[in-house]
């Protein structure tokens, strides 16, 4: 078989990255790149020896599977016309910014045998690689998500702050709670605030599943030191993780004593990882004719936002009725 065509529809902070990193595959061939921004498109283009089109429509036409890293809150449009035009799809997180846009993304994906990926890097990276290997019975998770505020952008507005911090940067967590608790939501409390954006900026949730399991998570993006970890306990376990360091340790219950050991997780690029998976999801399709998942299909992408959306829904709630006014 030919090498897969693929194409990136938007080169900001992160189609930059997919392009890149496409571009450094064996496994694919890049047609091009699209970007409202056309100037911009040239410059990412020259930078990485690609073409850069000026229409969506006529890169798609070259092209077997496409990113879509287009701000979160224009992923509906662009992804349901290539979806239409029989394109498989890798769509940044969120998939969309509504239930109703996803699960329409995601019906049309399955009605057609089309791939479509949603871009949840987390679930790449080796700490999580690690979790997923030990498993075991989780009961509490702890997980935590902090980072500056987004700089300024000449011409553009700050990256993610179209939306709030629990579409921008929580529902990285919630996506990896959700892979891990192997029950459905029973409750959750969420509270969350405004510093700096028209939206929360800190939103802190403890969520209670139906077998018993419960997760506490905080983020926040204006934080002055960045933070990405996550602990985890078990029934005979404790395993804390730092995802940015790559670096933890695990703590054993044993007969006489706990034993703590000091983990080394192994370091690669979790994008280029993801990639690597949405192209093989891909050719094991086109191949088979026998629809592959990526490790984070359409349909978990979706569960995650509908998750998201409610917790949002629930710290706006709470602030309208304490009078917290956002900017």
């Amino acid at each position: 078989m030919s090498k897969l065509k693929v194409g990136v529809i938007g080169v900001g902070a992160l189609g930059r990255h997919h392009a890149r990193l496409y571009n450094q595959s064996a496994n694919c061939d890049v047609v091009g790149i699209y970007d409202l921004n056309f100037e911009a498109a040239q410059k990412v283009a020259e930078e990485f020896g690609l073409k850069a089109f000026e229409s969506m429509m006529d890169l798609a036409d070259a092209c077997d599977a496409l990113s879509i890293a287009v701000p979160a809150t224009v992923h509906y449009e662009p992804a349901i016309q290539l979806l239409n035009k029989g394109k498989h799809l890798l769509i940044e997180k969120p998939l969309a910014v509504t239930v109703e846009d996803a699960k329409e993304m995601v019906e049309t994906a399955k009605a057609k045998g089309l791939v479509l990926g949603v871009g949840h890097v987390e679930r790449f990276n080796p700490a999580m690689n690690y979790l997923e290997k030990h498993a075991g019975n989780t009961r509490f998770i702890e997980a935590e998500r902090l980072a500056p505020y987004p700089p300024e952008r000449p011409g553009q507005h700050r990256r993610g702050v179209e939306v709030g911090v629990v579409l921008d940067l929580m529902i990285h967590d919630l996506d990896l709670v959700l892979s891990m608790v192997d029950s459905e939501v029973e409750s959750f409390d969420a509270v969350g605030i405004p510093v700096l954006s028209e939206t929360e900026d800190i939103a802190n949730v403890r969520i209670k599943f139906k077998n018993g399991a419960v997760a506490s998570l905080k983020s926040s993006r204006v934080s002055d030191t960045p933070a990405r970890g996550i602990r985890v306990f078990q029934t005979d376990a404790y395993i804390s993780l730092d995802y940015a360091d790559h670096k933890g340790s695990v703590v054993k219950k044993g007969k006489l004593a706990l034993a703590k050991k000091e983990v080394e997780l192994d370091s690669y690029n979790a994008l280029a990882e993801e990639l690597e998976d949405f192209i093989r999801a891909v050719n094991e399709t086109v191949e088979t004719g026998i629809l592959s998942e990526t490790k984070v299909p359409g349909i978990q992408g979706m569960q995650a936002l509908e998750l998201a959306i409610n917790i949002q829904k629930e710290i706006e709630s709470y602030n309208k009725r304490y009078n917290v006014e956002f900017a």
